[in-house]
């Protein structure tokens, strides 16, 4: 019996993944006395993002090529109108144009977790953040600063905006030490190109 259902976790490893994934989460919920309930970064927003999907460029790939891009390629999203929100009462926005990818989900997961489901927004922010290492002010011409990150501190904001939106804290920690444990490729690739706002 014990071997049958070694041998069905072994053959179905991304069920068995998602499974242990929700119980622990469970486990942390259910023993998890300090859950703050206050707002952490005290994010507001009025409407969801308007974004539109960036065609996944596979023509003129070649055949192998083309087989690369569906099996490592990720959808990218541009914003089509400029994204408003607030952290700690100060306005910030992601102007139309700007491209992203959302959350960074491995492949092998995105069909329970969608780069852009639950964790798009904070995502959004944080794509953001990660390719400007800084955050834009609505009001930038009146003298209000543009909020410069570190990675850290960007990670910590897709944490703490998640958590404020979904509530799901095992998730979001989940996602945040996963940008902690390998987010400096991405965040060292922007420093590489230095965008600037």
């Amino acid at each position: 019996m014990i071997e049958t259902l070694i041998a069905l976790a072994m053959k179905f490893w991304m069920w068995s993944v998602l499974i242990a994934l929700i119980i622990i989460g469970f486990l942390i919920n259910l023993f998890d006395k300090n859950k703050k309930t206050d707002n952490r970064v005290n994010f507001k927003y009025e409407e969801y993002p308007h974004m539109t999907p960036i065609r996944i460029a596979t023509k003129d790939k070649g055949f192998w090529g083309a087989i690369l891009m569906w099996l490592l390629g990720v959808r990218h999203w541009e914003i089509v109108k400029d994204f408003h929100y607030k952290l700690d009462g100060q306005d910030y926005v992601i102007p139309a144009g700007f491209k992203f990818d959302g959350a960074s989900i491995p492949k092998f997961l995105a069909s329970f977790l969608s780069p852009v489901g639950v964790l798009l927004i904070g995502g959004l922010i944080h794509d953001y953040a990660y390719k400007y290492s800084a955050l834009l002010p609505l009001n930038k011409d009146v003298g209000v600063p543009i909020l410069m990150l570190d990675q850290k501190k960007a990670d910590e904001i897709f944490r703490d905006i998640n958590i404020e939106i979904n509530g799901f804290y095992f998730l979001n920690y989940l996602a945040y030490y996963a940008l902690r444990l390998g987010g400096f490729f991405v965040w060292n690739k922007h420093r590489k190109v230095g965008a600037k706002i």
